[in-house]
């Protein structure tokens, strides 16, 4: 990978992993709730499913659940369906405390795990960078040397951002009505990308 495609691939993960989604307000939440080394298990889970799709697009099988329509509508589904039960629950949860001492630290990994695994739509962001970044007549395992390390990196510093966000807006959320409607906020968030997910289509890929 030539140093400008790698600046451009920087950039477009750069822009994929700070747009704001459930994966960043799973982490705002955890570090509102959260002391700040267990919220960071949050950003472990979703370096775990990064790894993960990473290496399964280099494996071409990302490629294969994009051009299934019925294996897309199924996932999407779910997907959607578990958003907006998260987005609902926090709604209804919003005016108790936080269970900050309640949580163990395998529950918010796993928690933020399936936010991270279980839209469909990181299908198509991963897609949208091996097709337009990878080059056929490289091996991918040697684009891959490049491509890993720069994604998890930016990964790694985007939701770490987004988990001490949290952390500061806990510290500034004294007042109770604010951090009742901050948690509603959120939770509203999720409802909406869970929305959005059930209406999406299936990602395009190159032909």
């Amino acid at each position: 990978m030539s140093f400008e495609a790698w600046t451009i691939f920087a950039l477009f993960w750069v822009v994929f992993v700070t747009t704001p989604g459930p994966n960043a307000v799973n982490c705002i939440s955890n570090g509102m709730s959260l002391p700040f080394p267990k919220a960071m298990l949050g950003v472990l889970a979703i370096l775990t499913q990064a790894s993960a799709f990473l290496i399964l697009s280099a494996l071409g099988v990302t490629a294969l659940i994009a051009a299934s329509p019925t294996g897309f509508f199924v996932a999407k589904l779910i997907g959607a369906g578990f958003l907006i039960w998260l987005g609902i629950r926090g709604w209804m949860n919003a005016t108790k405390p936080a269970p900050a001492s309640e949580r163990p630290a395998r529950h918010v990994y796993l928690h933020a795990l399936a936010v991270a695994t279980i839209n469909p739509k990181s299908v198509a962001g991963y897609l949208a960078a091996f097709s337009q970044f990878v080059q056929p007549e490289v091996p991918i395992w040697r684009q891959m040397g490049v491509i890993m390390p720069t994604a998890l990196v930016i990964t790694t510093l985007s939701y770490t951002g987004f988990t001490a966000l949290g952390a500061l807006m806990g510290k500034a959320a004294l007042g109770a009505v604010f951090n009742i409607w901050v948690r509603r906020i959120m939770a509203a968030c999720f409802v909406i990308y869970g929305v959005l997910l059930g209406t999406s289509t299936t990602p395009a890929t190159k032909g």
